[in-house]
């Protein structure tokens, strides 16, 4: 089934949603960077800053996606060789670190726009306002956000320094098991 992990490799839809997601973590610091090239005022720098909105509330939802497929996909696939305990806590917490990133970062950015009373959209539709405007808390909520954008770069960036490592110098099958299979020839 492709929900289910094998003993070796997580299944086709395990591997998929995370390469997706990195797809779509990349589309929302992109959408934020570029918006900073257009002018203040400008269609189109409302119109990055609406994607950024729409992005990260999709991350959001895949998040959620990930997380029942995570419970039905089963066990993870073992690392070969086994890790030691220290490596395979910071791993854990690495994963929980990721996950917490992208569920805080939707909802503070959510949350930031409701207390500045700006309409929430997510493909078409209108969302509610998670709070009633309060232009006091809009900013420290931005700004929050914003930091934990900030330190995305840094969690993702050492996700992928130690499945590089992992690969490379400590040669398990970390990265392979992550890796979509490849056709038969």
């Amino acid at each position: 089934m492709i929900f289910r992990n094998s003993r070796d490799r997580y299944g086709n839809f395990v591997v998929a949603l995370h390469w997706l997601m990195l797809v779509l973590l990349a589309a929302v610091y992109a959408s934020m960077e570029l918006c900073g090239f257009a002018p203040k005022g400008s269609e189109l720098r409302a119109n990055m800053k609406s994607l950024h909105f729409l992005l990260g509330l999709s991350v959001l939802a895949l998040v959620a996606v990930r997380l029942c497929v995570r419970w039905v996909a089963g066990a993870a696939p073992a690392i070969e060789p086994p890790m030691g305990r220290w490596p395979a806590l910071m791993a854990r917490l690495m994963h929980a670190a990721l996950y917490a990133l992208m569920i805080a970062a939707a909802l503070l950015g959510w949350l930031a726009l409701s207390t500045a009373a700006k309409p929430v959209t997510l493909f078409g539709f209108a969302l509610p306002m998670l709070t009633s405007a309060n232009e006091a808390l809009a900013h420290p909520l931005k700004d929050l956000h914003e930091a934990l954008a900030t330190a995305g770069y840094a969690l993702i960036g050492l996700h992928a320094a130690a499945a590089l490592l992992h690969h490379y110098v400590v040669h398990d099958n970390t990265l392979v098991r992550m890796l979509p299979r490849r056709g038969s020839r």
